[in-house]
């Protein structure tokens, strides 16, 4: 079983920055592909950044140039550097694992609120 808990949401105003932080358990940490996905009020979950276990980056196109996803192996932490905050960012945050090998994230965090005012 792989746990995650994320930490670091918060309250912003517009063009701030925020750093999110997910905590995974196991050891074998590095096997795993690594995303955040948001969800904003009234809307679906979507599709946020990943990482892979080699370090391939992937973004949505509207954090593109503003969220930067990294990975440090010997913590077990993922982390989400948000800057240029936009309101429309306003969501609760999660991140989530799948092993390398598999199609789906079958792990996921409880998830961190992150408010951006105007």
């Amino acid at each position: 079983q792989v746990q995650l808990v994320e930490s670091g949401g918060g309250l912003v105003q517009a063009g701030g920055s925020l750093r999110l932080s997910c905590a995974a358990s196991g050891r074998a940490f590095s096997n795993y592909n690594m995303g955040w996905f948001r969800q904003p009020p009234g809307k679906e979950r979507e599709f946020v950044a990943r990482i892979s276990w080699s370090g391939d980056r992937t973004y949505a196109n509207s954090v593109k140039g503003r969220f930067t996803i990294s990975r440090d192996n010997a913590k077990n932490t993922v982390y989400l550097q948000m800057n240029s905050l936009k309101p429309e960012d306003t969501a609760d945050y999660y991140c989530a694992a799948k092993y390398w090998t598999s199609t789906e994230y079958r792990y996921w965090g409880q998830g961190t609120q992150v408010t951006v005012s105007s």
